[in-house]
């Protein structure tokens, strides 16, 4: 009898929650805002936005991109993603009124001018990825605002100007991609703060400055894993204090106008996998040490000044990720 009560009991709050759910009022805001995102974005995406709300009615289903929660009495749109639709345009200020977004994904289109300032209004953004658009004019500093996101990708437009140091105000970021960009100036070494940091892609910008200057704070990077300073104009050697981010496994050095000798304390970090070296300056031997690693598998040191004799390790071939590599 218990048992029955209790299944009738779940039934009904099951159905009650579907009913609430179903019955929810969008929140207008999230309506005016996406109608309006709407209105300026090409028909790629609009002919499959059908009805007026955007989280769905009686009549339609969500919109293709849009996902929604219920608050209290009301639904919000919580991530939106339109991406490799070719959406020509500026960056749609409106989604900066979407106030409870998580994720916004909108790589891979055709969006062009800034990212406006009024990002920095989405505090409860986790997910920005904006990668592979015509996005220039220089990073905002309000993306140091969101507290909460994780994942920053601006990589592959055109930005120019400084990394803002804003960026290092941002104690959930895991991984940073900025590489492809025409960023210049000195990598911020606030960003050694960041608690949490895991991959750092800088590379194939016109950044200039040496290593030993970004590692300058004490404990820094104590979680970063993959270094990506390729294709830059860093100068200066390889400090031996890098041996202290000792969770790092990759480390990218290629193709900038560094120099000097390569430390044998780098070899003594444990989960160093890949060195990339090649085309710098660098002279003298490699330590016997690094050939002897247990988990070092390609090392590149062609186009340098290394001794006669000095060896790489595997094969050169381009490194490549994935998309939903790092969305975890």
């Amino acid at each position: 009898m218990m048992w029955r009560l209790s299944s009738s009991l779940y039934v009904i709050l099951v159905f009650t929650l579907l009913v609430n759910v179903a019955f929810s009022k969008t929140l207008k805001r999230d309506v005016k805002a996406l109608n309006e995102i709407k209105a300026s974005l090409g028909w790629r995406v609009v002919y499959s936005w059908v009805g007026d709300d955007p989280c769905g009615d009686g009549d339609h289903p969500p919109w293709s991109g849009v996902t929604c929660s219920t608050q209290g009495d009301y639904r919000v749109v919580t991530e939106l993603e339109v991406y490799a639709v070719s959406i020509v345009g500026p960056f749609p200020t409106a989604v900066t009124n979407l106030l409870d977004l998580t994720k916004l994904d909108l790589h891979n289109n055709k969006l062009t001018g800034p990212i406006p300032p009024q990002i920095g209004r989405l505090r409860r953004l986790k997910i920005l990825n904006l990668r592979w658009n015509k996005l220039q004019d220089v990073i905002p500093p309000e993306i140091g605002e969101l507290k909460s996101l994780t994942h920053l990708y601006l990589s592959f437009n055109s930005f120019k100007g400084e990394i803002p140091r804003e960026l290092a105000n941002l104690p959930e970021l895991r991984y940073l991609y900025l590489h492809e960009n025409r960023l210049i100036g000195r990598i911020p070494p606030e960003l050694g703060n960041l608690q949490n940091l895991r991959h750092l892609d800088v590379g194939h910008n016109h950044l200039v400055g040496t290593i030993r200057e970004l590692i300058r704070i004490d404990g820094c990077f104590p979680a970063l894993r993959n270094l990506y300073l390729n294709n830059n104009y860093l100068t200066g050697g390889v400090p031996a204090q890098l041996s202290n981010l000792t969770n790092l496994e990759i480390l990218y050095l290629s193709y900038n106008k560094m120099s000097g000798i390569i430390p044998s304390e780098l070899a003594n970090l444990p989960r160093l996998t890949c060195m990339y070296l090649d085309h710098n300056q660098f002279s003298g031997r490699i330590p016997e040490t690094f050939y002897k690693h247990p988990l070092l598998k390609e090392m590149y040191i062609e186009g340098s000044s290394f001794r006669p004799g000095v060896k790489p390790i595997g094969i050169h071939k381009v490194l490549e990720l994935s998309d939903t590599e790092f969305l975890v």
